[in-house]
């Protein structure tokens, strides 16, 4: 079994720990009426999407995400949250700094002993969700079930869900598909975008990801025999007739969408080992990103 496979498998354990968790980490993360921003990078820069939609869509202020790279210098909030595994990537590490001693901050990781550590003002460590593989899996979605609990959005059937993501076949002919097309809405934009990156990481595979109404709006005419349709969450009325009408394969969105994400990790590493690839060796890919200094 690959690092990838052993830490996707461990996610149902890993979300109920978060959640059991939350509340002692409260007073370190977002409380309601707080103007927020949340950051990342790759992976991380996804769920901080998911979370900042689920966060202002639950009444609890206004909330934006941005690349780590591409925060807005100048824009003001009362917090800004920092999602990052290592706890060393460069532009995390660079924006906390900028924002010391002027806007309060606060990061998720999986490693104490980092850089982060002193770089923000506040830390939420999981380090039982850490990870030895290079492509993201439990960290990322732990630390979304941290914040979904902490809004109070967290269920047991999201646990459930994910067990049931792990165990059942993923739909045949899937892994075969030339192209695969990730749709989401609302918060699982986010989730859409990252499913289409974990496919590009681990399998090398043409993948991409829209909000659902858009798919309409030029990406479906990709959509072909050999290829698939996969919605993170409800679908648009007569979205999947008009897939399966382009000959291509429609999945739909049948558990929590958090979980179907762990139905899209599986299917990146089946489709690293049809092509013969080491999912645990993305090419290109390294742990974190650490830039030189000139």
């Amino acid at each position: 079994m690959t690092h990838v496979e052993d830490e996707l498998t461990s996610q149902p354990e890993s979300w109920a720990r978060a959640a059991a968790e939350a509340g002692r980490h409260s007073g370190a993360l977002p409380a309601r009426g707080e103007r927020v921003a949340i950051v990342g990078c790759g992976t991380s820069y996804f769920m901080a999407q998911a979370a900042a939609v689920l966060r202002e869509s639950a009444g609890q202020g206004e909330t934006d995400a941005f690349a780590a790279s591409e925060f807005p210098a100048g824009r003001s909030y009362d917090r800004v949250v920092a999602l990052t595994r290592s706890g060393t990537t460069t532009e995390v590490l660079d924006l906390l700094g900028q924002l010391k001693g002027r806007t309060r901050t606060t990061a998720l990781t999986a490693d104490p002993a980092t850089p982060v550590m002193a770089a923000a003002d506040e830390v939420v460590v999981l380090d039982f969700a850490d990870e030895r593989s290079v492509v993201q899996t439990r960290f990322a979605t732990t630390a979304l079930t941290l914040l979904r609990a902490h809004l109070g959005l967290h269920t047991d059937a999201v646990v459930a869900d994910a067990r049931t993501a792990l165990t059942t076949l993923l739909p045949e002919g899937l892994v075969g598909c030339t192209q695969v097309t990730f749709l989401g809405s609302g918060w699982t934009v986010g989730l859409a975008h990252e499913a289409g990156l974990k496919m590009r990481e681990a399998a090398l595979a043409w993948t991409e990801a829209y909000p659902a109404m858009e798919y309409r709006h030029g990406p479906i005419s990709i959509t072909t025999t050999g290829t698939a349709t996969w919605m993170l969450g409800e679908a648009p009325e007569g979205l999947a007739e008009q897939v399966r009408e382009t000959g291509g394969l429609w999945v739909p969105g049948t558990l929590d969408p958090l979980a179907e994400l762990v139905r899209v990790q599986r299917l990146a590493v089946a489709v690293a080992a049809a092509r013969g690839l080491d999912p645990d060796r993305p090419r290109h890919l390294t742990r974190s990103v650490i830039l030189a200094r000139p």
